[in-house]
């Protein structure tokens, strides 16, 4: 049995990585990025695991870090797994902190790293349950820490789907289902994946729980019987790998620009 400890392939980049002497040392941290992947584990369907969310945050991190040439300086920071999923509540393998722990979370990895001299805090988040909490856990961050610039980084792509797809396939749907197929085909069935539309575009006058512009608070179990939102047997692995593809390319392009703002006088 192989004993030896295994880091993220970014590890060069991975800063609970590295020792106390290296980050003192390191030269203008306050022009280095530090991207915290936030997820979460809860269900995602009779098809996919409970970890999507934070599977994916560690996805992108990996590829992105792989795109990205050496010359531009960006770290990953310690992730954050458990998100507030009280939205999934009811279902087996759900785990759910509360909004305030989630808040005091980010605060805590911002506080730190602003201690160190690091002065740009990058959240890649991968969960939509955590959207609302982490917007202004960001702003108290810029207004709390002097010199911090604290934001989400997004990719700006959006996969090439129905526009039903697009408004209502919002959890465990054609898209996450495609890149965990393509990423992580081990821990999925295919064969299990159901077709739910919690509502539909040609009906404007209802209430509906997204993509309107009067919306409800929804819990899955209520909208959801299986848990899925959206067509999971749209999915495929060849989607998948087209999409992983592109939303990177759009990650890199966005870190980059980010990067040589922070260096621009």
């Amino acid at each position: 049995m192989n004993s030896a400890l295994a880091f993220p392939s970014y590890r060069h980049r991975y800063l609970p990585g590295w020792t106390l002497d290296k980050i003192r040392t390191l030269s203008d941290k306050a022009l280095v990025p530090v991207i915290v992947a936030v997820g979460a584990i809860e269900q995602h369907g009779p098809h996919l695991p409970v970890a999507v969310d934070s599977f994916l945050g560690q996805a992108w991190l990996t590829r992105i870090f792989a795109a990205l040439p050496d010359s531009i300086p960006a770290l990953a920071g310690p992730p954050v797994t458990v998100g507030k999923s009280n939205e999934h509540t009811g279902f087996p393998g759900t785990l759910i902190v509360s909004r305030d722990t989630l808040r005091l979370q980010v605060l805590a990895i911002a506080r730190q790293l602003h201690a160190w001299g690091f002065r740009s805090l990058l959240v890649l988040n991968t969960h939509g349950g955590n959207t609302a909490v982490l917007t202004c856990t960001l702003r108290e961050i810029e207004a709390g820490y002097e010199g911090m610039k604290a934001g989400f980084l997004t990719s700006g792509v959006r996969p090439d789907i129905s526009a039903q797809e697009a408004a209502y396939g919002f959890h465990a749907a054609e898209v996450e289902s495609s890149l965990l197929y393509a990423l992580a085909p081990q821990y999925c069935r295919p064969e299990a994946a159901p077709c739910h539309y919690p509502a539909r575009l040609e009906d404007p006058g209802r209430l509906r729980p997204e993509a309107a512009p009067a919306t409800y608070a929804w819990a899955s179990q209520d909208i959801a019987p299986l848990g899925v939102m959206g067509d999971a047997t749209a999915a495929t692995a060849e989607k998948g790998a087209r999409w992983l593809d592109a939303i990177t390319a759009g990650y890199v392009r966005r870190l980059t620009a980010h990067a040589a703002a922070l260096r621009s006088p």
